[in-house]
């Protein structure tokens, strides 16, 4: 087996990121109380972690917070609560790849936009965001319920429930409050982050030897 300069980058790649995706997993061990705070003027509700923990299990709403977040999604609670816990295959390093590099970092600044943390908001909300996604696909599985569960901090939502347009990168063809409200925005980002990973490149066959040529000896 042949080692080449490309192959030996990629490998250094790949053990840089996966060194970056442990450390990841290490310091968000404790995850946000309040997942999302609804802005609304001068007013904010939070909701709860376990409001959601609640959802997901059994469809029970026990949280106005999240119950109006449901009202303006453009979906019933029960297409929020099925399209929130699917889950999706990811390779770990393949995400951390796709996070940390230049089109993955102006992702998770777009998906920040009206989502990001309660108290520093935009300055960490791209390493908030980029933590929770790799700590949730550190088993080979990314969901929506296991992305909000996974947040380091607290969130808040602007504009009562609605982006402002910025978030609709992984929702094609959708309008209205499917394309921008932040409940529909969680039911899509996870098979957006598994159709951005980037993978490894499959090996190039080995060369098959040369048959021998019968009568030269």
């Amino acid at each position: 087996m042949s080692i080449t300069p490309s192959s030996v980058f990629t490998r250094l790649a790949a053990g840089v990121l996966a060194a970056a995706s442990l450390t990841t997993l290490a310091v968000a061990a404790e995850a946000a109380e309040r997942p999302v705070r609804w802005k609304t003027g001068g007013a904010v509700w939070s909701t709860k972690s376990s409001a959601f923990k609640t959802f997901f299990a059994d469809g029970e709403i026990t949280d106005r917070g999240l119950q109006g977040g449901i009202n303006n999604s453009g979906w019933t609670a029960e297409e929020i609560q099925e399209g929130m816990t699917r889950s999706y295959e990811v390779d770990l390093v393949g995400v951390s790849r796709f996070l940390y590099s230049s089109d993955g970092v102006a992702f998770l600044q777009d998906q920040t936009k009206s989502y990001y943390p309660y108290w520093r908001k935009q300055e960490t909300a791209v390493v908030a965001l980029r933590s929770a996604i790799i700590l949730d696909a550190a088993d080979g599985q990314i969901s929506s319920a296991g992305i909000l569960n996974g947040l380091p901090v607290d969130f808040a939502l602007a504009d009562n429930g609605a982006s402002d347009g910025s978030q609709n990168v992984c929702k094609d063809g959708l309008d209205g409050a499917q394309a921008t409200s932040l409940m529909s925005w969680y039911v899509f980002l996870p098979a957006c982050v598994q159709a951005k990973q980037i993978l490894p490149a499959a090996p190039a066959p080995r060369a098959a030897a040369p048959a021998p040529v019968r009568g030269l000896w």
